[in-house]
């Protein structure tokens, strides 16, 4: 292992939200290592959109940036690893992260994403993020008026297309299988002119990640410009659990206002604590987090400052 290193914080994550952390960690003057794998959700995305200032910026190129400036900072660092392991002992964190790192920080920001489940569709996973989308938002503009299918079933099914249609009316609803809608709903979606396809999606269909039909089981095909789909989702990593961090019914870190979750010292921003997957919100939790984090340490100074209070504090 290497020497040990202390940190007040160890940020856990170096996407959006983790280097939003260290840039207004950085600039508090706090002592901060940003432990990333390079490895963000949205690497396969072309362009990011819905994010004032870099509306159709290339997500690669906005980190990497973004990365640049955090490191301009003198007490900010990085290491290009994988967190494995996080626990508390004798009032610090230790963390390894790799295979010869081993370092030691008061407190952890954990932003570390998460990693969606792809359904085992041929051409699903190489379309994601490209034509194959999550959030209208970021990229229904992109697709406005175009021949879109939804991929979803029961009340998601039917949330999903009331908020798609916004964007194109040209709407077919896949159900993968047999449908869940009840009568007033099917009603609903044939009363508006939008199919529902029942039959199983064999295979996408794509050229480069570019969707051009969905195959179906029974072997007929829907051409089709997106398909917007909510696969399930797991956590990115097992370090909130090790820690003892609680989570939400839906699977989320369990965060207060603060985005400190229920383990002291520990905070967490970003996707892996929020049901809103938006750049900018993660940015925003990530300078959130950070700002209370250094609150917490100058609570914490201050006290230990007052004429006699022990000065092991």
């Amino acid at each position: 292992m290497a020497d040990m290193n202390v940190y007040d914080a160890a940020i856990i994550g170096g996407s959006y939200a983790g280097l939003s952390a260290a840039l207004a960690l950085g600039r508090s003057l706090r002592k901060v290592v940003v432990i990333d794998d390079g490895q963000p959700c949205n690497r396969q995305t072309p362009r990011s959109h819905n994010l004032i200032l870099h509306d159709g910026d290339h997500p690669a190129d906005m980190l990497q940036k973004a990365l640049q400036q955090v490191l301009a900072y003198e007490t900010v660092s990085f290491i290009n690893a994988r967190a494995e392991d996080a626990t508390f002992r004798n009032g610090l964190f230790r963390i390894r992260a790799g295979q010869d790192v081993l370092l030691e920080a008061k407190k952890i920001i954990l932003a570390t994403g998460l990693r969606d489940q792809m359904p085992s569709i041929p051409g699903f996973e190489a379309c994601w993020g490209i034509s194959v989308l999550h959030c209208p938002y970021c990229h229904g503009y992109e697709v406005k008026g175009k021949k879109i299918g939804v991929m979803a079933n029961g009340n998601m099914a039917i949330e999903m297309t009331k908020l798609i249609r916004n964007w194109s009316r040209d709407l077919v609803l896949f159900t993968n299988g047999p449908s869940a809608l009840d009568k007033a709903d099917g009603e609903k979606l044939a009363s508006l002119g939008i199919p529902v396809i029942e039959a199983a999606i064999s295979s996408i269909s794509h050229n480069d990640g570019r969707l051009n039909e969905l195959v179906m089981a029974d072997g007929s095909r829907f051409a089709a410009d997106a398909l917007f789909a909510r696969p399930a989702f797991t956590q990115q990593t097992g370090l909130a659990r090790q820690l003892g961090c609680e989570f939400t019914d839906t699977g989320l870190i369990k965060v207060n206002e603060e985005q400190k979750t229920s383990c002291e010292g520990v905070f967490a921003a970003g996707d892996n604590a929020s049901l809103y997957r938006a750049v900018s919100v993660a940015i925003a939790s990530g300078t959130k987090a950070a700002a209370f984090l250094n609150k917490d340490m100058i609570d914490q100074e201050w006290m230990c400052a007052e004429p006699g209070v022990n000065t092991a504090c």
